[in-house]
């Protein structure tokens, strides 16, 4: 793979935000779904964990989202990160595989959910929901329920309601799996644009290897049986990226590297 300029924005991971230090999570069943994680998460940086369906890769989002505890080794997170601490809300967003709406209300609703959790009254929060949809390009539809809206559009709603609160860190659970390639392509393209403009963190779980080269600067690879991460790939071609990039030698050597490195792990 050629060497190219790095991106202009954002900027090279300056610090770390998060790190895993020999993580294991056992369940109550006994099913053992990560040993031994080591990785580190820095800001600013697009980072993919890649691995088969059972790798635990959804496991190890959720445990960076405060949504179990470890069951062995630690977290160590920047200040202000922390899951629990008191701005633990507005400083994580979450978008899960499935968009995860509430049938009965308008986007407008589904969106402002975080911050009406977070006290946050509807009349003050209007500006940051109207700013999250705009992001998002779905002005327009603020008043339209779930039932009225395509699945991109379902999912566009889904990471609006992720971005209201500006987080630092947006934690993506194969987000575009369900969609069509079409919607799937552009979808990638919306969130390189706004990663760009907003320098946010962003940790991407996915199975595809093409996605993970198209959008990620490291893609961490993860071997099942327990999940752990067994190598690294870092993708140097430059932002932003298009169609141009998706149909270049350098995306389709990385692409072949990334999947020889994710055979190797399958085979652990």
């Amino acid at each position: 793979m050629r060497a190219a300029a790095p991106a202009a924005r954002p900027d090279p991971p300056r610090r770390s935000l998060v790190r895993a230090e020999r993580v294991a999570k056992t369940f109550a069943s006994g099913v053992t779904a990560l040993a031994g994680l080591d990785l580190e998460i820095g800001e600013h940086e697009f980072l993919s964990l890649l691995g088969p369906s059972g790798c635990g890769k959804s496991t190890a989002l959720r445990l960076f989202a405060g949504l179990g505890e470890p069951t062995g080794g630690r977290l160590r997170w920047a200040e202000g990160l922390a899951p629990h601490a008191a701005r633990h809300q507005r400083e994580i967003g979450f978008v899960f595989q499935e968009p995860t709406l509430m049938p009965w209300a308008r986007t407008f609703d589904n969106v402002y959910l975080p911050l009406r959790l977070d006290g946050v009254p509807r009349r003050a929060a209007r500006p940051q929901v109207e700013a999250a949809l705009a992001m998002v390009g779905l002005e327009g539809f603020e008043a339209a329920y779930p039932r009225e809206l395509s699945g991109g559009m379902k999912m566009r709603v889904s990471i609006a309601r992720a971005l209201v609160t500006q987080p630092r860190l947006l934690l993506m659970d194969e987000p575009f799996a369900a969609l069509d390639e079409i919607t799937r392509f552009r979808l990638n393209d919306d969130l390189l644009r706004l990663w760009q403009e907003h320098s946010w963190t962003v940790v991407f779980v996915t199975h595809s290897v093409y996605e993970s080269v198209y959008l990620s600067q490291r893609i961490a690879v993860m071997a099942a049986r327990p999940g752990r991460i067994v190598s690294e790939v870092r993708i140097e071609e430059p932002y932003p990226r298009g169609e141009a990039f998706r149909t270049s030698a350098p995306y389709n050597a990385a692409c072949r590297t990334v999947s020889a490195q994710l055979r190797e792990a399958m085979s652990e």
